[in-house]
């Protein structure tokens, strides 16, 4: 069993990951964890040294390194989707789990967080959306279970829907 974790940031791809991974009893990977522990630096430094391109050549060694484990739950950057590579191998390689999240609820989430790099100038919120529109279809696409975050969903009602999702 491997399970991809897919979804714009802020949408709990890492948290509810862990927890997935906890309740299924299998190993969690986080792809920038990963990154990060690889580079010896953080995901802002790598993308003001060697800008988006080179942050998501690093990304997709990242993720085919994590299609090597078997029963893994794999949290994505939000990102990744940008690929065709990548969605490419999540789709022949696990079940996608897309954690749809509106930026209502991504405004919230990240209003004090200085850690994420696009969202570091301008309006985060004209960044989110031009990022939804570009991003959205790319996550739809490989999706195998949608979760609608419309409302703030407790974590364990999402655990149980993804698990019930997964079993159908």
């Amino acid at each position: 069993m491997r399970i991809f974790i897919v979804g714009p940031m802020a949408s709990g791809k890492s948290t509810l990951g862990k927890k997935l991974a906890q309740t299924l009893e299998i190993d969690f990977l986080d792809t920038d964890n990963e990154i990060e522990k690889k580079a010896g630096a953080e995901i802002s430094w790598i993308f003001e040294v060697e800008g988006e391109d080179g942050f998501r050549e690093r990304e997709s060694k990242a993720l085919q390194k994590s299609v090597e484990k078997d029963n893994v739950v794999i949290s994505t950057g939000g990102g990744i989707v940008t690929i065709e590579e990548n969605r490419d191998l999540m789709s022949a390689k696990g079940k996608v789990v897309y954690l749809k999240t509106p930026i209502e609820i991504q405004l919230n989430r990240t209003e004090n967080d200085k850690k994420r790099p696009l969202l570091s100038q301008g309006s985060r919120e004209q960044t989110l959306r031009v990022l939804k529109k570009e991003r959205d279809p790319q996550y739809e696409e490989i999706a195998d279970i949608t979760i609608n975050q419309d409302q703030q969903k407790n974590r364990n009602v999402v655990i149980d829907e993804i698990i019930d999702k997964l079993s159908n």
